[in-house]
């Protein structure tokens, strides 16, 4: 039924042969070469800034994304959920990874990480009134401290100073390869700095080569005090209390919090 109604919306067939589910999406391409994303998400979920955050990052210049087309959305009290498809083109590429953890390096060009540095930071040039929302959850400093505490109790202060613009989801799933493209931006927003580059580097801590080369690249963020706070967020969301023990990123995401603390203290 879902399926159906996003087809009428869009006046387009989706290919249901090769269906792509992500954690609370699904995707398929159509038959005019456009990619549908489909999100079902529970009204406490939606916020009050809404649901358009691809249409809002579609003006974001100097971003590399992919062109947003159009959407339909609507409400669907019987299971209190809302309803999205956008529709975009196509990915320039497959996604880095398709789920779970990276357990090697992609082999990624230095014009890969040319784009990545120069749409991140043009991202953090930006003005919105959105509010970041990783994992659906709005991004507020209260929160930051909750899941640090949550994590690793005797953390020093995690006070935020500094807020820009992040993407809020940034992990190998959400960017292509070998060509830089990042894609999902439904909950973008303003964040702490170093949101975004924590996120993509805590996502790489298995592959310590990889984790090397994105602290390399986004040093300016990570070696910020903000940054570290963030780095920390991001370690206390692996080693925290809904962490996985067999989770790979687990010791280095321990290990790398115990520096960042000491950092902190000192800072």
């Amino acid at each position: 039924m879902v399926m159906e109604r996003v087809e009428h919306a869009l006046q387009t067939p989706l290919d249901r042969d090769g269906v792509v589910r992500k954690r609370r999406t699904i995707g398929a391409r159509s038959d005019r070469g456009t990619w549908v994303r489909v999100e079902r998400r529970p009204f406490a979920r939606i916020g009050v800034q809404g649901w358009n955050g691809a249409e809002c990052a579609a003006l974001l210049a100097g971003v590399a994304q992919p062109t947003w087309r159009a959407a339909v959305s609507w409400r669907d009290d019987v299971d209190g959920v809302m309803w999205r498809a956008d529709e975009m083109e196509l990915l320039p590429g497959t996604p880095v990874m398709s789920g779970g953890v990276l357990a090697e390096a992609p082999e990624l060009p230095d014009e890969w990480w040319e784009t990545l540095n120069s749409s991140l930071d043009a991202l953090a040039r930006a003005d919105t009134t959105r509010v970041a929302t990783p994992d659906t959850v709005v991004i507020t400093q209260a929160h930051v401290s909750e899941v640090i505490r949550a994590a690793f109790p005797g953390a020093p202060s995690p006070a935020v100073e500094e807020w820009r613009p992040a993407h809020g989801d940034l992990n190998w799933a959400n960017v292509t390869g070998t060509r830089f493209c990042l894609f999902d931006w439904e909950d973008w927003g303003m964040a702490p700095r170093g949101l975004d580059s924590a996120s993509l580097w805590a996502q790489s801590l298995a592959v310590p080569e990889l984790a090397d080369r994105v602290r390399r690249e986004r040093r300016r963020d990570l070696e910020s005090r903000d940054g570290k706070v963030m780095a920390l967020f991001t370690c206390a969301k692996i080693a925290g209390p809904y962490g996985h023990p067999e989770d790979p990123r687990l010791l280095p995401a321990r290990l790398a919090a115990e520096q960042l603390m000491e950092e902190l203290q000192r800072d």
